[in-house]
């Protein structure tokens, strides 16, 4: 378990294995949130949409495999 220690200011160091492991680096910003009884430290995104670029990434075009179902349906009479 990794443990930090609250200084006068209210700070806190994050360990380095998890700045490592998450990628924290000096100047980015984390969300604070209280779960009621449990504090959770979570990375701020840097763009929501580097984030999600590639999540559906694959061989076939999501497009083209509709576009099937598409034909497939109505060949059936649905």
């Amino acid at each position: 378990m990794n443990t930090g220690t609250l200084s006068a200011k209210g700070w806190v160091v994050i360990p380095q294995e998890l700045r490592e492991r998450y990628g924290l680096k000096k100047g980015d910003k984390v969300h604070i949130i209280d779960y009621g009884g449990v504090i959770a430290i979570v990375p701020v995104s840097k763009s929501p949409l580097d984030a999600a670029a590639g999540m559906l990434k694959g061989n076939t075009s999501l497009v083209q495999a509709l576009l099937q179902s598409r034909k497939e349906d109505l060949s059936k009479g649905k």
